[in-house]
């Protein structure tokens, strides 16, 4: 699987994950208005008929695009997803503190989905099928099965850190200066 390019407005907030396609795109337009990062990739390009050179593009792995379009408007959550949730909570059971894989865990509602308790990343926590089972539609009190961490809704940088599988260090040192302290990534 291929990196992908991070890719900023202009002023450094992440706005989406980008192929090495489409950034050597905005560098051949001159929207690229600054990059980082070690040496991510080098592309080539034909060869110049009159002085016999290819033309080579090398690519950042982090830049930062101009242009009214590419302007971040704000925070939208990311859409709630079973996967992003297992990622935010690192394979942790909520109940047990255990880790495991995905096919593993659940999705459990805090405040069950029974009694009207919502689909969203401030109810759900990740759960062995084992403590699910247990818990049932109780609430953790109820169960007397007390949470061992409190669910909470990713923050823009969290966010792009748990949909990206193959994130590069100087990706992830960006990413994580803007992480919360009391975010699971950290520890």
């Amino acid at each position: 699987m291929q990196a992908l390019i991070l890719m900023l407005d202009a002023a450094g907030n992440p706005a989406k994950w980008v192929t090495r396609e489409k950034a050597a795109f905005y560098y051949a337009k001159g929207l690229v208005t600054w990059d980082i990062g070690e040496e991510d990739a080098v592309m080539h390009g034909g060869t110049n008929a009159r002085t016999g050179c290819r033309s080579t593009l090398t690519i950042k792995p982090i830049i930062s695009v101009a242009g009214k379009e590419n302007i971040v408007h704000g925070y939208r959550e990311p859409p709630v997803d079973r996967f992003l949730v297992f990622r935010r909570d690192c394979h942790l059971c909520a109940f047990c503190g255990q880790v495991f894989k995905e096919r593993d865990l659940t999705l459990d509602h805090v405040i069950p989905a029974s009694r009207g308790g919502p689909f969203s990343w401030g109810n759900l926590v990740s759960s062995c099928k084992t403590c699910n089972g247990r818990k049932d539609s109780l609430t953790p009190e109820e169960a007397r099965m007390p949470l061992l961490y409190v669910p909470y809704a990713p923050n823009r940088h969290e966010s792009f850190i748990l949909a990206n599988r193959v994130i590069l260090a100087d990706q992830m040192l960006f990413l994580l200066e803007g992480v919360p302290k009391t975010s699971r990534l950290h520890h």
